[in-house]
C-alpha cells in the first residue's frame, strides 16, 4: 500500500516528531512504500491565498501553488496524520494543508446547483490521526465531545474520501505524561500502523 505520513509539528526533537517517525519506520517495516511529508521543515504556507480563494468556486481552481502535495495526496492509498492539538484543535498549518491541499478539483467538486460536494479522494482507503492533547480525556471527551475528531471524521474525511477507514489515535493529558505513558502510546501507535491496510 502506498502511505503519505504528514508531521505537523515544528520542533524536530518533539514527541510528534517522534510519533511520525515511529509511524513511518513501523509502515516501510511491514511491506508499505511511504512518502513522508513535514509541512513545517519543508516551509509550507497554510494561508489561503487571496487569489485562491477567488477562484475557489471555478471550474478551473489552480492548486499549482501546492502541487508537489496534491500529487502525493492523489498517489496514497493512505494518509497518517501526525500532529498535537493546541486549544482543542490542530496546528494551524495541518488546517492550512486541508484548506490548500484538499482543493476544488483534487478532494471534491462543486454541486453546480449548490447542493453537497461530490467526493473525488475515491484512492484513499485508510486515514489515520496520532495525535496529543495537553488536557485529560475526559475534557475533550466529556465536556466539549471530541469537535476535531468530529470535524475531521465527518466534515472532512467523510466528504471528500468516503471509502476510507478513519482511526484515530490520541494520547490525553500530555502536559503531565511521563516516559512510560509516551512508550506505551509509541507502542500502540506502531500496532495500529501494522494493522493498517
Amino acid at each position: 500500500m502506498r502511505v503519505q505520513t504528514i508531521l505537523a509539528h515544528p520542533l524536530p526533537d518533539s514527541f510528534a516528531a517522534a510519533v511520525h517517525r515511529t509511524a513511518a519506520d513501523t509502515l516501510r517495516d511491514a511491506g508499505h512504500e511511504v512518502a513522508e511529508t513535514d509541512l513545517y521543515a519543508q516551509g509550507f504556507e497554510p494561508a489561503l491565498t487571496a487569489a485562491e480563494r477567488a477562484a475557489y468556486h471555478r471550474p478551473d481552481y489552480d492548486t499549482t501553488a501546492v502541487a508537489p502535495l496534491v500529487e502525493r495526496l492523489r498517489w496514497a492509498d493512505a494518509l497518517v496524520l501526525v500532529y498535537p492539538h493546541w486549544w482543542f484543535d490542530m496546528p494551524a498549518i495541518m488546517k492550512g494543508y486541508f484548506d490548500r491541499v484538499w482543493a476544488p478539483g483534487v478532494a471534491f467538486r462543486h454541486d453546480p446547483a449548490g447542493g453537497t460536494i461530490r467526493p473525488l479522494l475515491t484512492n484513499l482507503r485508510h486515514v489515520a490521526v496520532l495525535t496529543s492533547f495537553g488536557s485529560p480525556w475526559w475534557i475533550n471527551a466529556l465536556g466539549l465531545r471530541h469537535p476535531s475528531r468530529r470535524i475531521l471524521r465527518v466534515g472532512v474525511v467523510g466528504a471528500c474520501a468516503p471509502k476510507a477507514r478513519f482511526h484515530w489515535r490520541a494520547l490525553y493529558d500530555m502536559d503531565r505524561s511521563t516516559p512510560d505513558t509516551r512508550a506505551r502510546f509509541l507502542a500502540a501507535a506502531a500496532a495500529d500502523m501494522r494493522r493498517l491496510g
